[in-house]
């Protein structure tokens, strides 16, 4: 086996460097705008509405720089993004279809808890 001892180091080259930071700070800060939104908003539609919306930001900079999606071509961007949408799109309208079907079949209704006012239940 040849080794060769011949071995140039590159400098470093800094704007990759604080790129890489700066997507790194960008994550970091979302993701603790999802914590503080975890542990002071009730549970219901518009928490997760932040929770989804939030989490489609982190996936565009993941893809975009880590996965180097974003220094390619428009066509080829919307080849990748495109089909995606429609299978997520996909995936959801089946589920909801089949979670429609099965609460029919069983005969089951939304859960509605109930209070006690005045030694009376209320929906």
């Amino acid at each position: 086996m040849e080794q060769t001892a011949n071995i140039q180091v590159e400098p470093v080259d800094k704007s990759k460097i604080w790129g890489i930071w700066k997507i790194a700070i960008i994550l970091a800060v979302v993701t603790g705008i999802e914590y503080v939104f975890a542990f002071t908003m009730d549970a219901g539609f518009v928490r997760s509405s932040i929770f989804i919306g939030l989490t489609i930001v982190k996936a565009f900079y993941i893809v975009s720089e880590f996965m180097h999606l974003g220094h390619e071509v428009k066509g080829l961007i919307y080849s990748i993004i495109l089909p995606m949408l429609f299978i997520i799109w996909l995936i959801v309208a089946l589920v909801n279809l089949e979670g429609a079907s099965v609460k029919e079949k069983r005969g089951t209704t939304d859960y509605e808890p109930t209070v006690m006012v005045d030694d009376r239940y209320l929906q």
